[in-house]
């Protein structure tokens, strides 16, 4: 029998219910109109929130995959409670969700461990029955969107930039050659007035933009931004980055208050941007020299 990781979210972050879960989320697609890049999409950031607040603007994101096949999601977010190592990942083959099993890919975690011990001098470290929502929250959008695949789930603890450069090498090792997708799940500012948040958004939403993971990272230090996840963010872009992708467009932001209608004084901030890089143009053999070379917190559904 399959050891699968049991929902814990699932009837109070999503609906339970398989019908009642499809219906949300082709709402939500059918109601975003993102202008999608003209190229290959390597990854995408969304929000992971209770559905009913960042279900609206995820789907922004997910929307531009409707198409695409990818053997292999990477699924990389934070670890919001304690934990005893500063990345992890799941002990189980499999997460369930309404609507079934998400296998995990234990070759592609074999391989990004041992891409991490040679960067880090660590690994990932296993857990089992976590209650982390980060990369469950996806996994419906997930499923409905791309049919089948397999999973690379990554939580990561320990916010410091060298643990998520090298996450994000390491990962670009893992996935190059494969037929992969990215997926940086985090939320933006948590608890300020709406105005406030709306500042502080901005400024890291330019930063994805800029395709600048740095700057992503030294948005709470420099007080002009916060993610939860913005390890995890700087992780998917220096991996996208290293496997081809150029350009990160900003695709929709909101907050809880403009999502839902709660008489409360603070938000929480959610964005949705794609990862890509424009189709490659064919080239004429002969304008090619043959001498050239090639280069080589508080526990809240919106949180």
């Amino acid at each position: 029998m399959m050891d699968v990781r049991p929902s814990p979210i699932a009837g109070t972050w999503y609906p339970a219910e398989p019908a009642v879960l499809v219906r949300a989320l082709d709402r939500y697609l059918a109601e975003a109109q993102p202008q999608i890049p003209p190229g290959r999409i390597w990854g995408i950031v969304v929000p992971h929130a209770g559905l009913r607040y960042s279900g609206p603007v995820a789907a922004w994101a997910y929307a531009c995959l409707h198409g695409l096949k990818p053997e292999l999601v990477a699924v990389v977010g934070p670890m919001h409670t304690p934990a005893r190592s500063s990345l992890l990942t799941t002990a189980h083959a499999a997460y369930a969700t309404p609507l079934g099993l998400v296998t995990v890919d234990t070759q592609a975690v074999d391989q990004l461990n041992q891409a991490l011990r040679e960067r880090l001098g660590y690994g990932m470290v296993a857990v089992r029955n976590d209650r982390e929502h980060a990369i469950e929250i996806e996994l419906p959008f997930l499923q409905h969107v791309l049919g089948p695949f397999r999973l690379l789930p990554i939580m990561i603890h320990e916010q410091r930039a060298a643990v998520a450069e090298a996450l994000g090498h390491a990962l670009a090792a893992t996935l190059k050659g494969r037929d992969a997708l990215l997926v940086a799940s985090s939320d933006l500012s948590h608890y300020f007035l709406p105005s406030i948040a709306h500042t502080l958004d901005s400024e890291l939403l330019r930063r994805i933009a800029a395709f600048d993971p740095q700057g992503v990272l030294a948005a709470e230090e420099e007080g002009c931004g916060f993610a939860c996840g913005s390890a995890a963010i700087a992780a998917v872009l220096w991996a996208a980055r290293e496997l081809g992708a150029q350009q990160a467009t900003v695709l929709r932001y909101a907050t809880s208050g403009d999502v839902a209608d709660d008489e409360i004084d603070w938000v929480v901030g959610y964005g949705a941007a794609v990862l890509w890089s424009a189709a490659a143009q064919p080239v004429d053999p002969r304008t090619v020299s043959t001498s050239r070379r090639s280069s080589p917190g508080k526990t809240r559904l919106i949180r």
